[in-house]
């Protein structure tokens, strides 16, 4: 599977700047597998075969849904583009229903940035792209949202 942009590149045009989700998506996977392994560490402390087996059970019905988490997030950034290249901005989601858009970079109005504490302390945000005739194009959970605005509106 390769990479979108290189699928529809026009002549001369070239690739200033790609991004991607931020490894934030990976966050409830990653709260589920501390889960396993606490409910793992409560097994090896009790003496009770009852609450050995119980923690066992638990701990197996949350890895699997840790398991189903951490897939959809791998999946999910794997399948999200963000692109600008000397002409355009490139954004693409999804693999078998998939949505883009792509405006040039001459309709742009202005990209706004939105990043919550936790996104200025991780590097992530929401961006805005607003188009001349071309309504709001909301991007959201991007690492380095700066970043991209910068090769944006740098000309």
């Amino acid at each position: 599977m390769g990479r979108y942009i290189d699928e529809i590149l026009q002549p001369g045009e070239k690739v200033l700047y790609s991004t991607n989700a931020h490894w934030i998506f990976y966050l409830p996977a990653i709260w589920a597998w501390l889960v396993v392994l606490l409910l793992l560490v409560v097994s090896r402390l009790t003496a009770n075969e009852n609450v050995v087996l119980l923690c066992f059970a638990s701990a197996a019905v949350v890895a699997i849904v840790a398991l189903y988490l951490t897939a959809k997030g791998w999946f999910h950034r794997l399948t999200t583009e963000t692109d600008v290249t000397n002409l355009r901005v490139v954004h693409k989601t999804g693999f078998i229903k998939r949505r883009t858009f792509e405006m040039s970079l001459d309709k742009i109005e202005s990209v706004d940035v939105s990043q919550s504490i936790l996104g200025r302390i991780l590097n992530y945000g929401d961006v805005t792209v607003k188009g001349v005739g071309e309504g709001n194009q909301p991007i959201n959970t991007i690492a380095s949202p700066l970043e991209f605005r910068n090769h944006i509106t740098a000309r």
